[in-house]
């Protein structure tokens, strides 16, 4: 049997941590089993949803790095055969309509509550033919009335549901739209799903889900529901704990490697392993390695990932989405060294990417002004002798590399007997306008001898201002 997983999100929001969890499962399942992955959008609710959800739905997979090999299929192009299917269900009597009101069915409810019963729909028009003439209705499923529906979910092992426990769903709306439950069963059928991960909060809807497919005499898809996300204090994931949209981990620094890595954590192992490549996630996964705990979200967990893989990650994968910051900033990369050089001397220094862009625009762009504190300490007059006589040095350089520089910043400092503070603090400062950089040699050596030269005069004039000052 080929297997073929989806994500099926509802665009009424941004696609969250728990969204984009569900999908790396269902994604690196398909993938470990050289099966086929399905992007659904379930855009049914057609009030909540907007296409501004639905692009960054679309967004945040991509960003992931989650392609799908089939979508995006929404569900709102496929409501003509959603009714061709109700239609049979009603044709086979295993549908009927139902023209109870609203107010009627919350006043039974209300009663049931008050009598300590189960709120639900009591079957009253179950098998009645005497249908009002033009009167609204909706078209309920005709739940079987005996036996059980049992679940052997990949996660939650058995699960037995008796049928006594559910009620006849809503399959149509007054409106003639078809509902959520409804159009998940023919989209798992038509497109062939053979596993459906998804979040624990579904598992009341799958009985019901199981009970229509069989209705239809369609094959019931393998389960997996995978527990809920918890923030540090462990109450339910919110925006509290900064639970938003992947997009905002972009936005924040992170990389898609860190994230994706962090999110196959949360809730599923491979012994004692924290750190996965792709490849290493494909081949390990499964789904009945995912644990039914609730999982609690770290952030400090998460940066520790991040830094990780900037580090380690080769120069041009951390540059490609280390670009996007440089871009926001506005930031002309074409006006300084590659960024691959960048990253490899500052990716020690930096928990994210964003970071990394925001101490990095020196070497593309002047600095507008010197850090106050910065030069407050060591653009003194006493500085002055000493980045006069390293720009003498640095300028007559027939070779612009790191050893050249720092044997002429070391020559400095013996030639005028100081420590190599003296001179290094100061150019410094004069180099990337302020007091915190990578080694003098590596920084400078990206920094062009004329920029150097330009800088240090800059650095020069600020003394000489304060001496007159």
């Amino acid at each position: 049997m080929s297997v073929v997983t989806r994500f099926a999100p509802s665009p009424t929001g941004y696609l969250h941590v728990g969204g984009a969890r569900t999908a790396l499962y269902s994604w690196l399942y398909a993938k470990s089993k050289g099966g086929e992955f399905v992007l659904r959008i379930e855009d049914t609710d057609i009030e909540r949803s907007t296409e501004e959800a639905k692009q960054a739905i679309l967004d945040g997979m991509l960003w992931l790095g989650l392609t799908w090999d089939t979508g995006p299929i929404y569900q709102t192009d496929r409501f003509d055969r959603y009714k061709e299917l109700i239609q049979t269900l009603l044709d086979e009597g295993k549908a009927y309509k139902c023209f109870m009101s609203a107010e009627e069915l919350d006043a039974i409810r209300e009663g049931q509550k008050e009598r300590g019963e189960k709120p639900r729909y009591p079957g009253t028009w179950r098998d009645r033919t005497d249908h009002p003439e033009g009167q609204p209705f909706v078209i309920r499923f005709k739940n079987p009335l005996d036996g059980k529906v049992v679940i052997n979910d990949h996660v939650r092992g058995k699960i037995e549901i008796s049928n006594t426990e559910l009620d006849d769903l809503i399959i149509q709306r007054t409106d003639g739209t078809p509902t959520y439950n409804f159009c998940v069963v023919v989209d798992d059928w038509d497109m062939g799903i053979t596993h459906v991960v998804r979040g624990e909060d579904h598992i009341n809807n799958t009985p019901r889900q199981i009970n229509i497919l069989e209705a239809l005499g369609a094959p019931v898809p393998e389960y997996a529901h995978v527990s809920m996300i918890l923030g540090d204090d462990g109450k339910k994931l919110s925006k509290r704990h900064g639970a938003v949209s992947v997009m905002q981990y972009r936005d924040d620094g992170f990389l898609p490697q860190a994230v994706l890595n962090y999110l196959v954590r949360l809730g599923w192992s491979h012994g004692d392993q924290e750190v996965f490549t792709l490849d290493e996630m494909i081949e390990h996964f499964s789904l009945d390695g995912i644990g039914q705990s609730a999982s609690a979200f770290n952030t400090e967990k998460l940066i520790w990932l991040n830094q990780h893989y900037i580090k380690t990650l080769p120069a041009s994968e951390v540059a490609a989405h280390a670009k996007w910051h440089f871009e926001t900033l506005n930031v002309d990369l074409t006006a300084g060294p590659a960024l691959e050089s960048v990253i490899a001397i500052q990716a020690d220094r930096v928990k994210t990417l964003k970071e990394l862009a925001e101490i990095s625009t020196y070497f593309y762009q002047d600095y507008e002004a010197f850090d106050a504190n910065a030069a407050k300490k060591h653009l003194r007059p006493v500085a002055r002798g000493p980045l006069e006589r390293v720009k003498d040095k640095l300028m007559a350089l027939e070779e612009w590399n790191p050893e050249s520089i720092q044997s002429a910043i070391n020559a400095t400092a013996e030639e005028l007997e100081v420590g190599m503070g003296k001179v290094g603090m100061p150019l410094r400062v004069a180099a990337t306008g302020g007091g915190n950089s990578p080694s003098l040699d590596v920084t400078l050596n990206l920094l062009s001898k004329e920029k150097v030269g330009e800088r240090i005069d800059k650095a020069l004039t600020f003394i000489a201002n304060r001496e007159n000052s």
